[in-house]
This record gives C-alpha cells, sequence and structure tokens, in this order.
C-alpha cells in the first residue's frame, strides 16, 4: 500500500484539543487558538525545563580560555 493512498491521521488542535483542526491553522482549529498559543509563548507560559547548575557551555569549555595569545 503506497502513502499517498492511505488516510492522513487527523489530529485534534494542539492548544484545546478539538478535532478536526483546520489546515488554515495548523496545528490548530482556529485563529483564535493559534494566537492563545502565542499569547503563552510570550508571556512565557511555556518554559523548556532546566537544572540551576547547568551551565551553557556543556562540554566544560571556558570562553576566556579560547585564544592563546592572552
Amino acid at each position: 500500500m503506497s502513502k499517498s493512498s492511505e488516510k492522513p491521521v487527523e489530529r485534534p488542535c494542539a492548544y484545546c484539543g478539538k478535532s478536526p483542526r483546520v489546515a488554515a491553522f495548523a496545528p490548530f482549529c482556529s485563529p483564535g487558538c493559534q494566537d492563545r498559543d502565542l499569547v503563552q509563548w510570550l508571556r512565557e507560559g511555556y518554559v523548556v525545563p532546566a537544572r540551576d547548575n547547568e551551565d551553557e557551555l556543556s562540554d566544560g569549555a571556558s570562553l576566556d580560555n579560547l585564544g592563546s595569545d592572552g
């Protein structure tokens, strides 16, 4: 069976969970859900979890030691 003949999986709206979502606003069902999701991002309602002691440089290299002409 080819992939073009398979019916696409219908997924619910990424914000409110209603189904079906509308292709014009994908992955949302309406411009309202699209806007509410944007507001969540702008107000920092969504965050990526991180530990307090994580350093931005994961390999342990120091930016101060990049040049050897010191």
